[in-house]
């Protein structure tokens, strides 16, 4: 009963601090924003992650390399979840303000529902529909006084819901795959480098010195990033998920709210009654597609 109540309080402050961290990648994404080009901030912080993680992995805990037809696996994995994701979500976050990339981020788990329905032609289902409807309302309600305030344009808004299509693309894809004994931490840490690598050719492509200062907004936009975010938050959502995947999902509702108290702490993004009002709708769509899977 004690070891229980012990791993309750264990998963509760998992699920809080992976809620906070995961959300407040949009925060740091626009602080980098200040001072460095979109995929200088993805190579340096991919860069960083992976060699972390890798270096953890192989040397540290002596997890074994890759090979055969996992390095394919990890490579496709990485460019959806890596290069083309992360590539277009930052530059969306040059059009958007941080507390609306946090809430966008947040509609995936209906987005994962629609594209299960597509690609593997399962009958969409009205709650599915009502879901999207919801969280796609939602983000426009919270989006509108953005637009009028120049915090938000349509084109980075279809950039931002572009990207969360195929991160949902990404997760199915990592779903459908065997990975056998390949430990985690080796899968994030090669996926994270590879889709660095794949960036590389767009960021020489667009890179301008003038528009990089090597400042304390570039290095601790990076730093949180690579560490807080892309290795602390994700190790803590795959200890949610392995515990209960359902409830898991659950601690998503929580990103929009923490997302958009970060921004206006941080950043001073207004909290409007539009705000306010898109983040119920998205709340509410989401819980109808976590009620779906536990009915």
């Amino acid at each position: 009963m004690k070891a229980d109540k012990s791993k309750g309080v264990l998963l509760f402050v998992a699920g809080l601090f992976f809620a906070v961290l995961w959300s407040s990648a949009s925060t740091a994404t626009k602080i980098g924003l200040l001072s460095a080009q979109p995929f200088v901030i993805c190579i340096a912080r991919f860069f960083l992650a992976g060699i972390v993680m890798l270096l953890i992995a192989h040397v540290l805990m002596g997890k074994r390399l890759p090979h055969g037809k996992e390095w394919k696996q990890l490579a496709i994995y990485g460019v959806l979840n890596i290069s083309i994701y992360l590539g277009v979500y930052i530059v969306a976050m040059q059009e958007v303000s941080p507390g609306l990339g946090s809430l966008a981020i947040a509609t995936n788990p209906v987005f994962i529902s629609l594209m299960t329905s597509l690609l593997f032609r399962q009958r969409l289902k009205p709650i599915t529909i009502t879901s999207l409807l919801l969280c796609s309302t939602g983000v426009v309600l919270a989006a509108w006084p953005l637009m009028h305030q120049s915090m938000a344009t349509p084109f980075g808004i279809s950039l931002l819901m572009g990207s969360m299509l195929v991160y949902s693309i990404g997760v199915l894809y990592f779903s459908r795959q065997q990975w056998s004994d390949l430990h985690i931490l080796t899968i994030n840490g090669w996926q994270t480098l590879l889709g660095g690598i794949f960036l590389l050719p767009a960021a020489a492509i667009t890179y301008n010195p003038a528009k990089n200062v090597w400042d304390r907004h570039f290095i601790g936009s990076v730093l949180w990033l690579a560490i807080p975010v892309s290795i602390v938050a994700v190790q803590l959502w795959l200890y949610l998920l392995r515990d209960n995947a359902v409830k898991a999902s659950f601690w998503l509702f929580l990103c929009p709210v923490s997302g958009y108290i970060i921004a206006n702490v941080l950043m001073k993004e207004p909290i409007g009654l539009y705000a306010m009002a898109g983040m119920l709708l998205v709340i509410a769509g989401l819980y109808l597609v976590q009620r779906k899977k536990t009915a």
